[in-house]
């Protein structure tokens, strides 16, 4: 029995770090250490059967797996530790009562805990809305949209947010990009691809950019793709031609574009017409205007030249470097297709 040692909570326990394994030993080093996760992981697996125990007479348990597991990263070679237990066992207390009065009743009384009005104000959901708006992270006031308008529970969120990981193959930091908000680090989080050329992963990103300032600052992406053809029933385009060929458009079956020219002229549309194409293109034009005055800084040149409006069904076909860029505006999706030093037909 040693008592406390650098452990802030438990006896007999130690926190250890390992630093300077040589990168040719880390396989081998992780292998050594995979006996000591197997034993961690089995007595995760008995404090969540001792948590179990605890709350069966309040009609309140935690699946190990589904709980815990998966709102961790120890898929990705991460661990478990009592804080995922702790976050799995306060969602399911949510679910129950709800940020309520009710659950510091059932803290208080119930579980014979003493909560200061410090926590009370955390745990109650006026106090939470005041605290999330102060903060003014988008990410928490979206997650307590969701819990407070009875759409997600935390539990459904986190479901949600795992699943959305796996489609998409986004790491942990990843995630944690696209819920920083920041424009700048979500759209390299969708622009990893080593084929794309850095000069468009740059007009993505300003793109990106021009959107949120001029568009709407809540839009999605989806990952760049590169690709050879491509169709879409319109077409708002412009080419740009000086010290390299280069050819970008926003393409869809119109709702997006309609959003992209309502927000942009500051105008309602009835129909997908001209009338829509040509604001578009006024949005392009200005894009690619501040992405022409980047590269002049940098003594490249390119002229743009008039834009390209298509309402009827266009392919567009490239013999080189073509990528496609989904955006999603109000869930409407429009294509930002980029055609850069090849040659390339619109039919």
């Amino acid at each position: 029995h040693w008592g406390k040692i650098n452990h802030p909570d438990q006896e007999d326990c130690i926190y250890m770090s390992a630093h300077g394994v040589p990168a040719q030993n880390v396989d081998a080093f992780n292998a050594y250490l995979a006996g000591f996760r197997a034993k961690r992981e089995l007595r995760d697996k008995k404090m969540v059967e001792l948590i179990n125990e605890k709350f069966a007479k309040f009609g309140i348990s935690i699946d190990f797996q589904k709980d815990v597991y998966e709102r961790s990263m120890a898929a990705e070679g991460g661990s478990i530790t009592e804080r995922h237990l702790m976050s799995a066992l306060a969602g399911k207390l949510e679910d129950r009562f709800g940020r309520t009065e009710a659950l510091i009743e059932f803290l208080e009384k119930d579980l014979s805990l003493s909560v200061v009005a410090k926590q009370k104000g955390y745990l109650t959901d006026n106090q939470v809305s005041e605290l999330l708006k102060k903060q003014g992270d988008e990410y928490l006031l979206f997650v307590q949209a969701l819990v407070e308008n009875n759409i997600l529970t935390l539990d459904g969120i986190q479901k949600e947010m795992n699943a959305y990981k796996k489609s998409g193959r986004f790491t942990a930091l990843d995630i944690e990009a696209i819920k920083s908000g920041d424009i700048d680090k979500i759209a390299q989080v969708f622009l990893k691809d080593d084929s794309i050329l850095p000069t468009v992963t740059d007009y993505i990103a300003l793109t990106a950019r021009n959107l949120v300032r001029f568009i709407d600052r809540h839009f999605r992406m989806e990952k760049a793709e590169k690709l050879n053809e491509y169709t879409a029933s319109y077409v708002a385009a412009q080419e740009l031609d000086g010290d390299y060929r280069f050819f970008s458009g926003f393409c869809g079956d119109g709702q997006g574009l309609k959003l992209i020219a309502e927000a942009f002229a500051k105008e309602e549309f009835e129909t997908v017409d001209l009338d829509v194409l040509d604001a578009a293109c006024e949005f392009l034009n200005c894009n690619n205007g501040l992405y022409a005055t980047k590269l002049s800084n940098e003594d490249v040149e390119l002229d743009m030249l008039p834009p390209i409006m298509k309402d009827q069904p266009t392919t567009i076909h490239s013999e080189g470097n073509m990528y496609r860029v989904p955006f999603y505006i109000q869930d409407k999706q429009v294509d930002l297709i980029i055609c850069i030093e090849s040659k390339w037909s619109l039919n």
